[in-house]
């Protein structure tokens, strides 16, 4: 089995979150076949009391309960070293937003937005380091001298850090080349481009009198090709007018978005 082009170090206090949704599916394929590996480590085994105590209340008062610092330090200097060799991401609802961009980015090694050098080259061996918060939150200690960086799935408050660990897996997983059928089908996700993706159709040719758009069964691909970026386009104009600030367009892109305006006055 070829060595995995991307090790996920998961440090939780819940490991048995994780399984039911990695053994299925395009995450099980890509860990039986190699290209991924996922390692969960139960926080409780570096806090060496006798009760194993990972959590206290807070300096100052208030409400909840917090995560100890030394059993997240021993932790994760047990596995990547001390300082660490490897990103530490805490996953926090006050970490900067995780986006499609921020998932290519932590897969390849870098941010690119070049489709052709990304399926020629494979990324280079990385590990990731990602810790889970529970509770009310985690020593500043940890985020201040440990973690590398903080990520948030959305501007929401969830139990804990695991689904959003999970959520992180799975859209870095997704970059990596083979764990994908389709070599090209990352890079044709919504958001991908800065678009969201156009309308996809499959069999029965016809459902209930709706029919599958005739340009899909012409076989002309490149009138294909046009229509999906169209269709694109305008969806993004339609749902999420704000990704059209940033994503890279066409003079032809241009042009469209410019008819649509018009036709919608």
């Amino acid at each position: 089995m070829p060595n995995p082009h991307l090790i996920f170090e998961v440090f939780t206090l819940f490991p048995e979150v994780f399984e039911p949704y990695l053994a299925i599916s395009i995450l099980q394929r890509a860990r039986q076949r190699g290209l991924i590996e996922i390692r969960l480590y139960n926080i409780r085994d570096w806090a060496f009391d006798r009760h194993h105590v990972t959590d206290d209340e807070p300096y100052g008062g208030g409400g909840g309960m917090v995560m100890k610092p030394e059993p997240i330090f021993a932790a994760v200097e047990a596995v990547l070293g001390s300082p660490p060799t490897a990103p530490v991401i805490l996953l926090s609802p006050q970490g900067r937003l995780f986006t499609q961009a921020r998932a290519r980015e932590l897969a390849l090694g870098a941010e690119t937005d070049d489709r052709a050098a990304d399926l020629a080259k494979p990324p280079a061996p990385r590990r990731l380091g990602l810790i889970c918060g529970r509770y009310e939150g985690i020593d500043e200690r940890v985020c201040e001298h440990l973690v590398t960086d903080e990520l948030s799935i959305g501007d929401y408050v969830i139990t804990g850090g695991e689904l959003a660990a999970l959520v992180v897996i799975d859209a870095v997983s997704r970059w990596i080349p083979g764990v994908l059928g389709d070599p090209d089908g990352a890079w044709d996700d919504s958001h991908a481009s800065g678009l969201i993706e156009y309308p996809q159709y499959t069999r029965p040719l016809e459902f209930r009198g709706w029919s599958v758009p005739e340009i899909l069964r012409s076989g002309d691909h490149g009138r294909i090709a046009r229509w999906r970026r169209e269709q694109s386009l305008l969806r993004t104009w339609q749902r999420r007018p704000d990704l059209l600030e940033k994503a890279p367009l066409s003079e032809a892109d241009r042009k469209f978005l410019e008819q649509i305006r018009r036709e919608a006055e």
